[in-house]
């Protein structure tokens, strides 16, 4: 008797514990330094190049060093930004260059998105963070290319569709 209410409790606290989903940290869970290949599609062609991304922290609780490296050629570059926190409740964060240009980022799950334009191209990054690993992808289109049409009907809405012309895609290992 004793046994079977042992292993009732057992596994009732199993399920229980199984059932219990746990609440991501973003972005302290996923601090590191994360290295892969970028590869990048474009109407010109294909090419691939190493990457590295780093998160870290920095002596400010809201503000991390984020830091994006490309391989090409034996040359190096680093972008080095910060990311900075500005309301973690609603997953309102910004990512600081450094040289004046502050990008907003919106994080939903453990995914953080960001859209810019820049000189008349239009830019959309998503990185999608794991447990050990995560995915950075940037799609690119020219805002000049868009395609208009029209919905039939009484409200005629109105739609813009942007052709991508650039995939940059990379599935980077946390070291």
């Amino acid at each position: 008797m004793i046994k079977k209410i042992l292993f009732t409790f057992l596994l009732f606290l199993s399920i229980n514990l199984n059932a219990q989903e746990k609440k991501v940290n973003f972005p302290n869970d996923y601090l590191g330094v994360y290295k892969g290949k970028l590869s990048i599609t474009s109407v010109r062609g294909a090419q691939e190049i190493d990457m590295e991304f780093h998160l870290l922290k920095t002596d400010d609780e809201k503000k991390y060093h984020y830091i994006i490296g490309y391989i090409f050629d034996g040359n190096r570059q680093e972008r080095k930004y910060t990311l900075i926190e500005k309301d973690k409740e609603k997953g309102n964060y910004v990512v600081d260059e450094n040289n004046g240009i502050i990008l907003n980022a919106q994080l939903f799950d453990s995914s953080l998105y960001f859209m810019f334009e820049v000189n008349g191209t239009i830019l959309t990054t998503t990185e999608h963070f794991y447990k050990d690993s995560m995915d950075f992808i940037i799609t690119a289109t020219n805002k000049e290319k868009a395609s208009r049409t029209i919905a039939d009907g009484e409200e005629a809405t109105e739609v813009l569709s942007y052709p991508i012309s650039t995939l940059q895609k990379a599935h980077l290992i946390k070291q």
